[in-house]
């Protein structure tokens, strides 16, 4: 797990040409797309446009992923995003699904928080288990764009 500022964006581009290309399309978002899946670079790199209201930590749920990585982007609002290592996760609530590329655990107590506000992001791995769009101290309105990378294979 990564959290930082975009303006720090160069030190992540050369983890990969799909994080150059993700980083590219991030530092354009003015808060103007509208909601649903934007192209990239087809399967490989391709963003989720979103916005919502946070929600209370109650009945919140890590997800991992295991196709691809997140680099969430918070534009405008601001939210908490809970983390776990993969290995924490001990009920699971919903098996993975290859379609969404998804598992989903209840919360445990060891977790941490990363408060996001706008312009700061998180990269999450696959062995980043993460629960999105809990509150930060109270309900707000959140422009988020999630821009999914592929995970290279050898």
């Amino acid at each position: 797990m990564i959290q930082d500022t975009l303006n720090n964006f160069a030190r992540y581009e050369v983890l990969s040409p799909r994080f150059s290309k993700a980083f590219e399309f991030l530092r354009a978002v003015d808060g103007t797309l509208a909601p649903g899946r934007h192209e990239i670079d087809g399967d490989d790199v391709f963003a989720l446009v979103q916005k919502y209201s946070t929600k209370p930590m109650d009945g919140a749920l890590f997800e991992a992923h295991r196709k691809f990585i997140d680099v969430q982007y918070v534009h405008s609002g601001r939210e908490t995003i809970l983390w776990a290592p993969l290995a924490a996760m001990k009920e699971l609530t919903k098996a993975y699904d290859e379609t969404t590329d998804a598992a989903l655990w209840r919360l445990v107590p060891e977790l941490t928080p990363l408060h996001l506000s706008a312009g700061l992001f998180a990269i999450l791995f696959p062995e980043d288990a993460h629960a999105p769009c809990v509150e930060w101290e109270k309900p707000e309105e959140v422009f988020k764009v999630v821009v999914k990378v592929a995970v290279v294979t050898a």
